[in-house]
């Protein structure tokens, strides 16, 4: 089964068009993170799944997350310290974008130091197809022993914190993930798209 075979499975409701126009830059960036492998495939497939719906890179939706009833877009994420966000505006400046979702000042500048890219500077960047696959890759390989171990103990939703920090969306994910697992051998690789 190829990469786009397999996605298309673990995304039956997704537009085949999107998988076949994102999913190589996808796989490009796990091999740029020497992440080409079938575990962190089917974490990325699962999470772009559940982090944009349509398996290609977005914007954040306003929702009651990081919006108040009647405020402006995103000031909920405003003064988060937690993810670097110290300066007004910063919630709408850093929402999340791209297959993974990026959000925040310090996942910007952090993420984008790890690629060279000016993501800080630039946030906008982070929805460009080409860095999306490198910043999805790099995402996950900041956390990659903790989610091959949770991957390796059938702790889907462990996995799925680490991106997210929550469970949001974690039926879908899981349910993307299983089905991915059951139509690939254990020794399944990635190839080309």
């Amino acid at each position: 089964m190829t990469p786009a075979e397999l996605a298309i499975v673990m995304c039956p409701q997704t537009p085949r068009a999107n998988i076949a126009a994102n999913l190589p830059h996808v796989i490009a960036g796990l091999g740029e993170f020497a992440l080409l492998d079938r575990p962190m495939f089917l974490m990325s497939v699962a999470t772009i799944l559940v982090e944009t719906g349509v398996f290609k890179p977005i914007d954040e939706f306003v929702s009651k997350f990081n919006t108040a009833p009647g405020g402006p877009p995103f000031a909920l994420y405003d003064g988060r310290t937690d993810i670097g966000n110290t300066q007004p505006g910063d919630g709408a400046r850093f929402k999340g974008r791209g297959y993974v979702q990026l959000t925040g000042r310090a996942n910007y500048r952090d993420i984008g130091a790890r690629l060279g890219i000016a993501l800080e500077a630039s946030p906008e960047v982070a929805n460009d197809p080409v860095q999306a696959g490198r910043i999805m890759a790099a995402f996950l390989k900041r956390a990659e022993s903790k989610i091959r171990n949770a991957l390796a103990r059938g702790d889907l939703a462990g996995a799925r914190k680490l991106v997210n920090g929550g469970s949001h969306g974690l039926a879908a994910f899981v349910e993307a993930f299983r089905r991915g697992e059951r139509n690939s051998p254990p020794d399944w690789k990635p190839g080309a798209a």
